[in-house]
């Protein structure tokens, strides 16, 4: 997850990776304003106990549930079968035997079908980082620019700072290396160039192009 936003942010800030730091402080700034605002407005208009995302996922459960057989073992223990796996929910601790609940925080389809039983909600045990109220805490702040240079309070110990430039260190020869380099988990799908016409996905030996061919036809127009 930490690799895929730091990979959107990367591709956002492909084209403006060369601005000067004060330049490219802006730009991020004022993208970050615009998402957390499109956000609050989204956050503001949800009309669910929930967030749009968490359900869409548990709304698939109530009707999965209604094929469950639930039987109680104590009052805060039920036995949920029915389906591919059964499971063991207790709602006091919100726990089933399945892990889903307890990684997810969200009830599964065994949970769902112990609270029907239980007559109580099912949002009761959906953590709160879920609902609506910390969606739009979420984005309740508000990500302001930092104006110009002329208006920042800069303190006296930082304008007296001496800051010398980084040790510059022999260059490389050739043409510096601009894109990142792809982290362990990554894999490179290198695609087959053909030597002949240059398409991808085939090689030299089963093009069937005439482009790259040696022999050449003569214009229509000069005699052979």
């Amino acid at each position: 997850m930490t690799t895929n936003m730091v990979e959107s942010l990367n591709s956002m800030l492909f084209n403006m990776r060369d601005f000067p730091y004060v330049a490219l402080l802006d730009v991020i700034q004022e993208k970050m304003s615009k998402w957390w605002n499109d956000r609050r407005i989204v956050a503001m208009a949800t009309t669910t106990p929930l967030t749009p995302s968490r359900e869409s996922k548990l709304r698939p459960r109530f009707v999965q549930s209604n094929s469950r057989h639930t039987s109680q073992l104590n009052p805060v223990t039920y036995h949920v079968k029915g389906g591919e796996l059964e499971g063991v929910v207790d709602i006091f601790n919100k726990t089933c035997t399945c892990k889903e609940f307890d990684i997810d925080k969200l009830p599964c389809v065994h949970a769902v079908a112990a609270v029907h039983h239980a007559q109580v909600s099912v949002y009761s045990l959906v953590s709160p980082y879920y609902t609506k109220e910390y969606y739009v805490l979420a984005y309740s702040e508000t990500i302001y620019p930092v104006g110009s240079q002329s208006q920042w309070d800069v303190p006296n110990e930082v304008v007296a700072m001496i800051v010398l430039p980084r040790e510059v260190k022999d260059k490389k020869r050739g043409r510096p290396k601009i894109s990142r380099f792809p982290s362990v988990r990554e894999f490179i799908k290198r695609k087959n160039h053909c030597g002949k016409c240059g398409a991808c996905g085939h090689y030299k030996k089963k093009c069937n192009s005439q482009t790259g061919s040696t022999e050449r036809n003569p214009p229509a127009d000069v005699p052979v």
